[in-house]
């Protein structure tokens, strides 16, 4: 396979997600430059890297054009730097959210259709392996037809894509409930490790209920669930003929017996196996519900996600289907800002049809 050409427009932490990730599968990628305004931070990403690093896309569109463009970008600069990179005509996979603002949103997608650009969003929370084994038990059917859900895994848009593809709820209509608190917790640190000294400290968290009519959804997220040991995930996907409960799967056999499956994760390297250090799956019951599609390479959950959908991204532009298409990233923020909003407020708020959701039923 000839590996897919991208170029990367950021320079921050996400970006060396993408970085480890082509140097880990250098056989299904390939990084032609990337784009960093700041001569410091070009420079530091050249050493450390050895790619070469440009000032402005079209520095680099003259010297190693890729075949897409991922734009790895702050929160508050995607929606520019996306406007910006439609004008190259080439395909863009961007970090999401798209855009910021409701109204940004509604400006990149009349952008997009105007221009006939290609967008797809960098989404991978559903790619990662426990989340992909659950909703795979989910398609098959294994609790009947999904109508609850509990997420309480990430923030906005992300729990909100979640939420989404476990209830199969598509661009469905929805009335928001919510609050928001302060927790108190050990500071866990972040992206820069634990603190030498914990000490407890509020953290933001945002409980919100969505009706979708026939099914509902508990949003729940603390600030710092991301790093902290203490504020773990929760997952609860309810059918009528059974429910998903974090790593295991309750259900019943046809004579009424009831069944606990549970997800076990596969993993070579451990108790002297020399397959070498990675994820090889994950069971069901004793049955494989879940491989990994970039073994044997040496990648984190988030890595394996974000890897197998730059390869979604790569196999689209070179005639596939969408790897996550933008009118579903932009539903899925859209949901994310109402939460926010019925929190602060404590209003309910509606999430009605957009111009990406038209001409979309709701569970498709």
């Amino acid at each position: 396979m000839t590996p897919y050409r991208f170029a990367i427009v950021g320079a921050g932490w996400r970006t060396d997600f993408f970085l480890r990730i082509a140097a880990a599968l250098p056989e299904r990628f390939q990084i032609t430059g990337l784009v960093v305004r700041n001569p410091d931070k070009g420079r530091g990403l050249e050493e450390r890297w050895g790619l070469a690093t440009h000032r402005t896309p079209e520095a680099l569109l003259q010297t190693s054009p890729p075949e897409f463009w991922v734009s790895s970008v702050s929160y508050a600069a995607n929606f520019e730097v996306n406007i910006g990179l439609l004008r190259t005509d080439l395909p863009i996979f961007t970090e999401t959210p798209p855009a910021a603002s409701l109204d940004e949103l509604l400006h990149l997608w009349a952008a997009v259709r105007e221009r006939g650009g290609r967008m797809q969003v960098a989404e991978q929370f559903h790619r990662q392996p426990h989340h992909a084994a659950r909703l795979a038990a989910v398609s098959q059917g294994r609790i009947g037809a999904p109508h609850k859900a509990y997420v309480s895994v990430s923030h906005g848009y992300h729990g909100t894509s979640l939420i989404r593809r476990f209830l199969d709820v598509g661009f469905a209509e929805a009335r928001i409930v919510g609050m928001g608190w302060q927790d108190r917790v050990l500071d866990p640190g972040g992206r820069d490790g634990p603190p030498s000294a914990p000490q407890v400290k509020e953290a933001p968290q945002q409980i919100a209920l969505l009706d979708f009519g026939a099914q509902q959804a508990v949003f729940d997220f603390v600030g710092v669930q991301y790093f902290s040991p203490i504020r773990t995930q929760r997952v609860c996907i309810r059918g009528d003929r059974g429910e998903i409960v974090d790593h295991t799967l309750f259900t019943q056999t046809e004579a009424g017996e009831p069944l606990a499956l549970p997800f076990e994760r596969k993993v070579a390297g451990a108790n002297g196996n020399l397959e070498g250090f990675h994820l090889k799956g994950i069971q069901l019951g004793g049955e494989w519900i879940y491989r990994n599609p970039t073994a044997p390479a040496r990648l984190s959950d988030e890595e394996i996600a974000m890897a197998d959908l730059l390869a979604a991204m790569g196999e689209y532009v070179r005639g596939g289907p969408d790897a996550y298409p933008l009118a579903e990233a932009m539903q899925d923020h859209y949901l994310g800002l109402l939460i926010k909003e019925a929190c602060e407020t404590g209003e309910a708020r509606v999430a009605v049809r957009q111009p990406w959701g038209l001409g979309s039923a709701g569970g498709s």
